[in-house]
């Protein structure tokens, strides 16, 4: 295959022989590399090269300007905006940033098209009059405001103009323009010299006007890289800006415009891959190449239409790509370090007084923290513990501990809104998280880049007076991370190519493939990032997404002129913005198919294998063993056993493996830290009447006292929690009517006439039961939260803040207590009865659950039916009741206990 560079050096050559006279423009640099490689392959011997040069550069070489950089335009342009008279009112230069951005690319626009300024601008000001049309009665304020505005663009736009000019420096377009005013003093100088402009397609007003008056001097001549299929083809936009050239500029009135190639009617194969989401696009393209020969590799071009997909394309190749060059770089913003230093300007936008925990997680829990900082978990398990959701820099300076110190104020230390102070503290936390990547090249890498950035804030926080904030210097980072790349580094010549769309301009390969080929991707569909309405740009003959839309369709179109083999992926999962359709150019491809050209479609579809859900079983070895009698010997909990009963697995987890929840800063009171709270309280409440008959006056007191105690158990349970507000608030106040309505519920039972006597408050209990067939005692603990007298009835009482409903309180089947979760309320309080009844035998007694939700029912008490639906039922707990749920406990315990009855995940419900 002979590419169009190729065949436009060997035509140069045959016409001129001596090609070091000549200038030769390209779209590109990158197009420049490529030419000069060529011309170095196919040199017989030792000759001068020509000149070879991009557009962007020539541009600056006829003006005689340096193009500077969109942050720097936005510096400039904030000074030009201060110095128009005419805006009477101006804004700060956070918000002024929000809108110029916008405004300086539609100034950039009219300037490359040659628009006349005075004519656009007094046309745009008339159409924001007309948005307003409907006001009623007098303008506001804010509209006389907003239209004189309008009018002062003119103004504003002259001025910003003037300052750039005086330092001989522009934006693109304002060079573009002054280049196009200039080009008669170059032709004047240069005229002479032999101008060849390669591979151009969309050129705007400035380069056409440009080249146009060097084709009058008779020394220039323009190679198009077209195809006759789609010039002949007046409807096809692939060459819808050469026909307009062709018939519009003076130069083809008298001489024939480049004979067209006739490549892309040569025989092809074309490749439609429908695949489920972007990583399918990566693994299909992973596979593809790895079935390449290293011929093969140096042939292709990975095209990525959505330049998103680079880095997981880079980190996806397989590892026959010996060799590939990148053509796009990545921008910082990828990497996880740009991440955390965005992070920590966000984080000292606001000025608190307190700091937010999440905030300090955030940051102690980023990757780069653990080099910056020795031990950062520490910190976090302190504020953890502490259930601290407001901290202040001195406490996380005691709790990282001297070596910490400096760095942690350099974190989270106070600003001041000062952009001075935010640089130099991000420049030091670079400086020292540097010498941490000794060994990591990429990483310093990503800090050298990330301390050029902040360098160049700082250098226009010192020429500029209006960047002294940190929304600046945070604004100003997010756009510099997102447009300074980490370029790669190969043979540009060798190996498998990668490339945007734009990379391939008048490149061509023999084999292509292509990702992301989704509508609204490619082409990219409508964008209204401007100021300018469409009947506006039509009026000035600016381009549209018409035009726009025509550049993708040559791009794409001249990739396939002289390829052999071309596939292309597109994500067909409809997701967010994205459609799942693939592009209209490859339903084109489909409607005019060309007869030598084969197209074959590809569904990729991930392998489903449905396998049967097993559940999962762990075997009791000797160190479970260990464990379990370890367990067996301090006492098996009510709660331990009841886990066991809902998910043997839980239970593994939980009391073998010692695996507790995930420990988390408790913002909001959490339902199990409120019993914790009401039942500390009520144990303060009632422990100094223990072995005592109550009455009102003592219950009266109490009542006085809930307030004091609440308060102390949140400070003691909830730690550094605040309560004092919001929800937590309202859980204080729940707390205390809890313990309240209970006290009342005591007093009306004695004031009724029945006697309560306290026996025991939060006793611990324990009571071995003898199994045989175990070579280990086995015993049940726990702490029963109260144990009384009512009317000389002996009650094991538990209470439980929750719902409980009578009926979770009673059974019909014995054998069920310790098989089915859902009477694990009645088989908590006979344990507790169990236990109470190893220290004092009972012969009749009640247990039972006082539910603070459903504190109307009262005591709800342990019963057994003889049917389910039955009235009758015995709620007196005896020796027979006991022996009864014995006999089910030790099979439960014999179970657990056995070495041979693994642990067996069961199916919640």
């Amino acid at each position: 295959m002979q590419t169009f560079l190729e065949e436009t050096l060997h035509t140069l050559k045959n016409k001129h022989g001596n090609l070091a006279e000549l200038i030769l423009v390209l779209p590109s640099k990158r197009a420049g590399g490529f030419l000069k490689n060529y011309l170095r392959n196919s040199a017989v011997k030792t000759e001068f090269a020509p000149t070879i040069i991009s557009i962007e550069e020539f541009i600056e070489t006829l003006s005689d300007l340096r193009i500077i950089s969109s942050t720097e335009l936005l510096f400039k342009s904030y000074d030009a905006y201060l110095k128009t008279e005419g805006i009477s009112e101006k804004e700060s230069f956070e918000t002024y940033t929000s809108w110029a951005t916008t405004l300086l690319n539609d100034f950039n626009e009219i300037d490359r098209y040659l628009v006349e300024p005075k004519a656009f601008f007094s046309y745009l000001g008339s159409i924001k009059t007309l948005e307003k049309w409907n006001v009623q009665d007098e303008k506001t304020p804010l509209i006389e405001g907003y239209l004189h505005f309008w009018s002062q663009l003119p103004l504003f736009y002259e001025t910003l103009k003037e300052l750039l000019l005086h330092e001989d420096s522009g934006y693109q377009g304002l060079v573009y323009r002054k280049a196009s005013e200039d080009i008669e003093h170059y032709i004047h100088q240069h005229g002479a010299k032999r101008h060849v402009f390669i591979g151009f397609n969309a050129l705007n007003n400035a380069e056409q006007h440009i080249i146009q008056e060097l084709l009058e001097t008779g020394n220039t001549e323009v190679f198009w890289d077209t195809d006759t299929r789609f010039y002949k083809d007046i409807k096809h936009s692939a060459s819808l800006f050469l026909r307009q050239y062709q018939k519009e500029w003076k130069s083809f009135e008298h001489t024939s415009f480049q004979q067209n190639a006739n490549n892309f009617k040569t025989e092809k194969k074309f490749t439609f891959v429908e695949v489920q989401k972007n990583m399918g696009q990566v693994k299909y393209l992973a596979n593809l190449l790895s079935g390449y020969t290293p011929e093969q590799l140096n042939k292709t071009a990975v095209v990525l239409a959505d330049e998103a997909l680079l880095l997981p394309v880079i980190n996806s190749l397989p590892k026959t790509v010996s060799q590939a060059n990148i053509t796009m770089g990545i921008p910082l913003k990828s990497f996880p370090t740009a991440v955390f230093f965005e992070t920590l300007l966000h984080f000292h936008l606001k000025e608190v007084e307190a700091i937010y925990y999440k905030d300090v997680l955030t940051l102690l829990n980023h990757p780069v923290a653990s080099h910056l900082l020795e031990y950062p978990q520490e910190i976090i398990a302190k504020i953890t513990q502490q259930n601290t959701a407001y901290t202040s820099l001195e406490q996380l300076q005691s709790w990282g501990g001297v070596k910490n110190e400096a760095i942690i104020a350099l974190l989270f230390s106070t600003w001041n809104n000062e952009s001075a102070k935010a640089l130099q503290s991000c420049i030091q936390l670079i400086l020292t998280a540097k010498n941490q990547f000794q060994e990591q090249a990429l990483d310093r890498v990503v800090l050298y880049k990330l301390f050029t950035v902040f360098e160049e804030i700082e250098a226009l926080n010192a020429n500029f007076p209006h960047s002294k904030t940190i929304k600046t210097v945070h604004s100003l980072f997010v756009e510099l991370i997102a447009t300074t790349s980490l370029d790669f580094e190969g043979d540009a010549y060798e190996g498998l190519q990668i490339m945007g769309v734009l990379e391939t301009r008048v490149l061509d390969f023999e084999n292509i493939i292509m990702l992301s080929v989704n509508e609204g991707i490619l082409p990219s569909g409508k964008s209204n990032a401007s100021f300018i309405t469409y009947d506006l740009k039509q009026q000035f003959g600016l381009p549209s997404y018409t035009e726009k839309d025509a550049i993708y369709t040559y791009h794409f179109y001249r990739l396939l002129h002289r390829t052999s083999q071309a596939t292309f992926m597109y994500n067909s999962h409809a997701d967010g913005l994205n459609s799942g359709e693939k592009s209209r150019f490859l339903l084109q491809l489909e409607v005019e198919k060309q007869t030598n050209h084969i197209i074959e479609k590809v569904v990729v579809n991930p392998p489903v294998y449905l396998e049967p859900k097993t559940p999962r079983s762990i075997a009791k070895t000797p160190a479970v063993m260990e464990r379990l009698q370890e367990i067996a010997q301090k006492g098996f909990s009510p709660s331990a056993l009841t886990s066991y009963i809902r998910n043997p697995i839980d239970f593994y987890y939980q009391k073998i493996l010692k695996i507790n929840e995930f420990q988390e800063v408790e913002e909001t009171v959490a339902y199990n830290t409120l019993g914790t709270i009401v039942h500390d309280s009520l144990q303060e409440l009632y422990e100094p009447w223990e072995r005592s008959f109550l009455n009102v006056e003592m219950l009266q007191k109490a009542k006085s006292q809930i307030d004091t105690v609440v308060t102390k158990q949140f400070k003691r349970t909830f730690k550094e929690g605040n309560f004092s507000r919001g929800k937590n608030l309202i859980i204080f106040e729940v707390a205390k009517r809890y313990i309240s309505n209970f006290i009342n519920l005591e007093i009306s039972e004695i004031s009724a006439g029945n006697t309560i006597k306290i026996i025991q408050i939060e006793t611990d209990l324990k009571v071995e039961i003898p199994i045989e067939g175990l070579s280990f005692p086995v015993a049940i603990g726990g702490k029963v939260d109260r144990v009384d007298e009512y009317n000389g009835v002996l009650r094991i009482v538990d209470y439980k803040t929750g719902m409980v409903q009578q009926g979770e309180l009673e059974i019909v089947d014995w054998n069920l207590i310790a098989e089915e979760y859902k009477y694990s309320k009645a088989f908590q309080v006979l344990a507790y009865a169990l236990m109470m009844n190893g220290s004092v035998p009972i012969v009749s007694a009640e247990a039972g659950i006082i539910s603070f939700k459903n504190l109307n029912n009262g005591f709800l008490k342990f019963g057994t039916k003889e049917k389910p639906g039955s009235r009758t039922k015995d709620q007196l707990v005896t020796q027979a009741t006991l022996d009864s749920f014995t006999e089910e406990l030790k099979k439960l315990l014999l179970e657990i206990c056995n070495p041979t009855i693994p642990f067996t995940e069961k199916e919640i419900e």
